[in-house]
Formats: structure tokens, C-alpha cells, sequence
């Protein structure tokens, strides 16, 4: 290999590298710091020294995939240990989706880099880069149903230095905010490279000052208590997922359920998604009564998820089997291949021998069940990463609750990225969250996303904890991604003009 190749390919696996040490940004390592680290040289190849947008569109892909192959490569496991696909093809699927995803960066790169040519490099950093890298982020979580996971934003539950302004801004507002740093922090290189103490300076002020806005905003409270507060107790079964849905192992699930349920104390008892493997129909009287007679008894809610099925098709929900026989919960938002099948798919299903794929959507913002006094906005599964519906649903709410069973991809980052996104939806709407899973990580947190208690994962138990509802409306609830799109799409409108104006008169 000549030293001329190895120049051509020291940007592209730069990028590549840098784009496979994000996912350290986010839970379980969670080094939030890093992530304007892991941008700022792409940002500086493409700005700085002026790049072929081809070449930042290769850039952006490879940082991209080096981001979701390792990011999410916890996919392969439910498609090869629970879906019986082999090994090399599913790390191939892994691969198909981590390069259909490093697109939306890519596109954000190759449009700086077309629309930046004939602009100051501070408007290209500080303008065009947060403005293209938020509405590529938010067509991510659009395009065919949406896969917003990995948001730059995210990254901040609950503790990062831009926290405290979700409730503002939304996780997709965080990512803008980070790719701002990440260009204040090549234009602080650039003056010292050039020596120029005044813009060095001014650098360092304006990354200061982003810095120093979430600190100042810590304190506010976009919501306040309501309520009495409640005993709310949350059930980890840890049933392992090969074993799940094995007719064989039905009745030891029941009655490692009915043992939890039978000791509980607290007004609301809390399990995870599919809790049970039977359909609510098939659930016959006595074993009914069995996981029901504590909970009344003592006048509480039990909150199970459940299969149910009605005229409409079958349903992935939450049903209320206390005392107030509260409206179930139908899940909106539903995983393709995983509960539905997408149109020309089926083939794939049906050689991945994915169990229950033919679910029906329920309603897209369902009224807050009422219960003791507060509203709970449920979310099944992923839907707590869709940040605008979670906000919909959230207003009229006092409290968020999400069931979810991640026992399909094992031991990997998948359960604690997920319950980081949870933590998010808390903050962004200023609620108390629970969490009940499967096999992990089920825990409480405040209406800023902080943990209040936690079970350790892969370990059956029963996490207590005491609810307080919050009320109150956050600027993100009113305006959803309405803000931060609204405000990208001007400055991409105002780039775009001034840069037609310019070359007219050139």
C-alpha cells in the first residue's frame, strides 16, 4: 500500500473510528462529554478544509455506521439466539440497518458541505451543521415509522450539561445544541492553530456560556406536585425469552407471578409488557383470582401487560385488573417485523420465526388512565423513544409509565439505552417515571429523569418505590419538535437565500 492510498483513507476510517467510540456517550458508560469530541474532526475536515460533498456524504455514512453497527448490534442477538437466523446473516441484517441509518447523518454531511461552499466557516459551523444535523435526526425518527434511537440527545439523561434544557427543546434541540459545541470546539482549534488570541478567546467564551446555560436552568420547575402520594410496587419476573413462550414453562410463569403479586402492600402493582403468556381471554378464572386477590383486597391497582384481542385484531396492552376496572391501554406505536409485519416482508418473518408479528395498532393519543387520584400516559415497549407522541400523550398525565420486555437482546447496552430514553421522556415532560421490565432495568425516577431506585438486572424481584404525580405544562409539550425544526428550517432558508444572493452578484 503507498503512503499516497494511506492519505486518501486516513479521513474515511478517522471518521469511521470516531463514529464507533459514540455509543460510549450514552448508558451504560455514559460519557456524555464525549460525543462533541467524536464530531468535532468531522466538522473540520468538511468546513475547514473545504470537501467535495461526495466526500462529506462518505465521511458522514462511515461515522454513521461505525455509530449503529456497534450501537445497536444488539439486534443480532434476538435475530439469531431468539429468531433462529444464522449467526452471518444476522450480523448481515445488522449491518443492512446500520447503513440505512448512517444515510441520515451522511445527508446532513453532504448537504454542510454543499450549501456551506460559498459560506464564513462560523456560519457553516454554528448555523448550518446544528440546523441539518436536528432535522436529520427528526426524519430518522420519521421515515418508514421511525428509528430515533441513538439521538445525540439522549445522551444527556439524566445528568449531561445540556439536561436541563429537554423540557425546552426536546432530545432532538440537545443533539442541534451538541453539534454547536462540537463547531465551537473546531473553531477554538482553528484560532489556535492560526494564532488568534481574540477568536480563540471568543471560542472558548461562547462554549463556556452553552455550557453554563444548563446549569443556570437546573433549578426551574416546569411542573409541581398534585395528589397524594402513592405506593407503587414494581415487578422484575425475569422469565429468560427462550423459554417465554414455551407451552411448557406457562405455568411456571404464572406462579412466579402469583408469588410476587400475593406479598405485594403498595396502591399500584406494576408489571412488565407480555407478562404473562397467555392472551387475556385464555387467563381462566382461578389463576385470575389467584393474581388479583391481594390487589383488591386492599382496594389497589394491578397493571399487567398483556396480549388481548378484539374485533379490530389482536393488541399489544395494558389492562387494569384492580378494583376500578380502569379502560385498557392498546400500543400505537408498534416494532416492524417484531409485531408487524411492513408490506413485501413476510418472507423474513417467516424465516426469522418471529412469535406474535401480526399485531393491531391502538389509538394514537388515548386518554391518560385514571387511577388514585392520577392520570397515567402508558408506553409499551419502545414507544417511549417517540419523544413528540410520548409529549402528546404526557400533557393531560401525571405520570409516566413504561412496560417493556428487552429479554430479547440479552445481555448487551440495549436495556440500559433503552431506560436512558425513558429517563429522557421524563425530563422532557417533567413527570415521575416508572419502569417495570421484563428482566431489566426496572426502576423509578424523578420528574428530571434521576433514578430513585433501581433492581439489578437478570435477577427476579420486586422494586418499591413512592410515587408523587406532577402537573404543569413544559414549552416542549406545547410545541413538540415544532420549536427546534422551526428554527433549523429558518436557518437553513436564510443560508440558502443569502447564498443565491451572493452568487448572483458574483
Amino acid at each position: 500500500m503507498t503512503l499516497g492510498t494511506l492519505r486518501r483513507w486516513r479521513s474515511p476510517l478517522a471518521a469511521l473510528l470516531l463514529g464507533a467510540s459514540t455509543p460510549l456517550a450514552f448508558a451504560p458508560t455514559g460519557f456524555w462529554w464525549l460525543i462533541p469530541l467524536t464530531l468535532a474532526p468531522l466538522l473540520w475536515r468538511v468546513s475547514l478544509r473545504p470537501a467535495a460533498p461526495r466526500f462529506a456524504l462518505r465521511l458522514g455514512w462511515l461515522w454513521g455506521f461505525g455509530l449503529f453497527f456497534l450501537g445497536v448490534g444488539w439486534i443480532q442477538v434476538s435475530l439469531s439466539v431468539y429468531g433462529e437466523l444464522p449467526w452471518l446473516l444476522g450480523w448481515a441484517a445488522v449491518a443492512l440497518l446500520a447503513g440505512f441509518l448512517s444515510l441520515f447523518p451522511a445527508a446532513a454531511l453532504w448537504a454542510l458541505a454543499r450549501l456551506g461552499q460559498s459560506s464564513p466557516v462560523w456560519v457553516r459551523l454554528l448555523l448550518l451543521a446544528p440546523a441539518l444535523w436536528t432535522v436529520s435526526e427528526w426524519l430518522r425518527g420519521w421515515v418508514f415509522t421511525g428509528f430515533p434511537w441513538l439521538s445525540l440527545g439522549d445522551s444527556q439523561a439524566p445528568d449531561g450539561w445540556l439536561a436541563p434544557l429537554a423540557p425546552v427543546v426536546g432530545h432532538f434541540g440537545l443533539s442541534g445544541l451538541l453539534v454547536l459545541a462540537s463547531g465551537l470546539l473546531v473553531l477554538v482549534a482553528q484560532a489556535i492553530c492560526r494564532r488568534q488570541r481574540t477568536a480563540a478567546l471568543a471560542s472558548v467564551a461562547a462554549l463556556v456560556g452553552l455550557a453554563m446555560v444548563g446549569p443556570v436552568m437546573r433549578d426551574l420547575e416546569w411542573s409541581r406536585p398534585t395528589g397524594v402520594p402513592l405506593s407503587v410496587e414494581l415487578l422484575q419476573p425475569d422469565v429468560a425469552q427462550a423459554v417465554k413462550w414455551d407451552p411448557a414453562f406457562a405455568g411456571r410463569i404464572v406462579a412466579q407471578v402469583t408469588r410476587q403479586t400475593a406479598v405485594t402492600r403498595a396502591h399500584w402493582v406494576i408489571l412488565p409488557e407480555t407478562a404473562l403468556p397467555f392472551f387475556l381471554s385464555d387467563l381462566k378464572p382461578d389463576v385470575l383470582e389467584r393474581l388479583t386477590h391481594g390487589v383488591r383486597v386492599r382496594g389497589g391497582e394491578l397493571l399487567i401487560g398483556l396480549p388481548t384481542a378484539d374485533d379490530r385484531g389482536y393488541r399489544n396492552s395494558v389492562v387494569s385488573l384492580g378494583h376500578t376496572g380502569a379502560p385498557t391501554y392498546h400500543k400505537h406505536h408498534l416494532v416492524p417485523f417484531g409485531e408487524y409485519v411492513p408490506w413485501g416482508f413476510r418472507w423474513f418473518v417467516e424465516a426469522v420465526a418471529i412469535p406474535m408479528s401480526d399485531f393491531s395498532p391502538g389509538e394514537p393519543t388515548p386518554p391518560p388512565m385514571a387511577l388514585s387520584g392520577q392520570r397515567i400516559a402508558f408506553m409499551i415497549c419502545y414507544e417511549d423513544i417517540f419523544a413528540s407522541e410520548v409529549a402528546r400523550r404526557a400533557a393531560d398525565a401525571t405520570v409516566l409509565v413504561n412496560q417493556t420486555n428487552d429479554a430479547w437482546f440479552g445481555r448487551t447496552a440495549a436495556s440500559w439505552q433503552h431506560a436512558q430514553q425513558s429517563q429522557m421522556r421524563a425530563l422532557e415532560n417533567a413527570r415521575p417515571l416508572l419502569r417495570s421490565t421484563n428482566n431489566g432495568i426496572t426502576l423509578a425516577a424523578d420528574h428530571r429523569g434521576r433514578v430513585l431506585a433501581a433492581l439489578p438486572p437478570f435477577t427476579p424481584g420486586t422494586l418499591a418505590a413512592t410515587l408523587q404525580g406532577r402537573t404543569g405544562t413544559t414549552p416542549y409539550q406545547r410545541w413538540g419538535d415544532g420549536l427546534v425544526l422551526g428554527v433549523s428550517t429558518l436557518v437553513l432558508l436564510l443560508v440558502a437565500g443569502w447564498r443565491r444572493l451572493t452568487t448572483r452578484r458574483q
